[in-house]
């Protein structure tokens, strides 16, 4: 038995309020240490925050002063990679002993990206995945990722890595990860749709990989009374409305789905059953048909 406890946090983040956000996930780490957790998966865009409903003033052909505004606000919480920001979450996990996965939103220069900082049970920043594919409306503020961030990690507790929201229906980018031997698959997202968890499921078994997915719970109380998003103002609107779940390798549920609430929800895991599952399918392996097919990736800076 290889036997371990493992997390994820459905929570959401104070808007544009980066230093409130991470005095909340503070609180969340104190829980996680009770619950004994040596790895925990928190949501897409947690510190930095994901501002559904604004549209950034953007129609074909025109930009609004206004939607300038809201682009420097988002600016301004997002965060530098690394940084003092990096630091204090790193510090939440060595207090822990804890490897934490953590969707941030990262500032290079100008451009912002929609990142998953990984980190060590000693605090250190051990890498970071920059999403690849923005969707919709999130390519007027977030920029592109590369094949330099795709890694998968091997930690003590297992080999991870991270894949964020619906790049997980990028069929070559689970395939990279299966390709490194991942165990623990975590996809941080917002997507609280009903569709979601058959993909988890999905994923898990065509893998043959533990799924953590970290679902944020956002209502209009977490934003700043100068937020004019399309749900409406009434406090208790749930912007996000969860769907938080953890995954075994043939695809078994093994926590959750949760909605409507904040929530910790945890497993323990045996990381040999990845290899149990692999036995009659190893989609990187013998069920691969490297005769018919060929399979490259791209992981120099672009």
């Amino acid at each position: 038995m290889n036997t371990q406890r493992v997390a994820v946090v459905q929570a959401g983040s104070t808007l544009f309020d980066t230093p409130r956000t991470l005095d909340r996930m503070q609180a969340h780490c104190e829980e996680l240490q009770r619950l004994e957790a040596r790895l925990a998966v928190f949501p897409e865009a947690y510190v930095g925050g994901y501002p559904k409903g604004l549209d950034f003033g953007a129609r074909v052909g025109t930009r609004s002063p206004a939607g300038r505004e809201d682009f420097l606000r988002y600016y301004q919480s997002a965060i530098p990679v690394p940084g003092p920001e990096t630091a204090r979450i790193g510090g939440f996990g060595a207090e822990m002993g804890c490897q934490l996965v953590v969707g941030v939103i990262e500032r290079d220069g100008a451009t912002l990206y929609c990142t998953a900082l990984m980190f060590g049970a000693d605090g250190r920043l051990l890498g970071k995945h920059r999403k690849l594919m923005p969707t919709a409306s999130e390519r007027l503020i977030w920029g592109f990722g590369d094949g330099s961030t795709l890694p998968v990690l091997d930690t003590p507790v297992g080999r991870l890595g991270a894949v964020i929201c619906w790049e997980n229906y990028m069929p070559p980018t689970r395939m990279a990860m299966y390709r490194k031997g991942i165990q623990l698959y975590c996809a941080p997202t917002v997507d609280d749709r009903e569709m979601w968890q058959p993909s988890m499921r999905h994923i898990a078994a065509e893998g043959r990989c533990f799924v953590l997915s970290a679902c944020q719970f956002l209502t209009r109380a977490d934003g700043p009374e100068q937020y004019d998003c399309i749900q409406g103002d009434a406090p208790e609107t749930q912007l996000i409305r969860g769907g938080s779940v953890i995954v075994g390798p043939l695809g078994d549920v093994l926590a959750g789905p949760v909605y409507g609430r904040e929530a910790i929800l945890t497993a323990d895991i045996d990381l040999d059953d990845t290899i149990r599952g692999k036995y009659d399918l190893d989609v990187a392996g013998h069920y691969f048909r490297p005769d018919v097919f060929t399979f490259a990736v791209n992981e120099a800076p672009r």
